[in-house]
């Protein structure tokens, strides 16, 4: 029996990876994926170097610094380093266009206590 990381989705991706659209730059995790895999992103193998979890994104391809970070074929946010293909995208290495990042953090920091 297949499973999802055997699968592909249609841009040669990880089956776990979802596009939600064309004209994303990164994918939506299907699935946790474990730090140490190896998976296809656009048909080229990427390390992971950290875990993905349920929901998180990755990028489909090399983001800029500045660039726009596209989900649903819209702009969320904007890059605030380089980002490598398949690397995770997250608050770390992007800022929101419409919440501000800080807010995150500091709810994200309180529930690690």
């Amino acid at each position: 029996m297949a499973t999802p990381e055997d699968a592909q989705a249609d841009d040669g991706s990880d089956g776990r990876l979802l596009l939600l659209s064309d004209e994303d730059n990164v994918l939506v995790a299907r699935q946790p994926i474990s730090a140490g895999e190896t998976i296809l992103v656009t048909g080229v193998p990427v390390h992971i170097g950290k875990d993905i979890l349920l929901g998180h994104k990755i990028a489909r391809q090399t983001i800029a610094e500045s660039e726009k970070v596209r989900k649903y074929g819209a702009p969320i946010g904007s890059a605030t380093r380089a980002i490598a293909l398949g690397e995770h995208v997250h608050v770390h290495n992007m800022k929101s266009d419409y919440t501000r990042t800080h807010i995150i953090d500091a709810s994200d920091e309180e529930k690690s206590r």
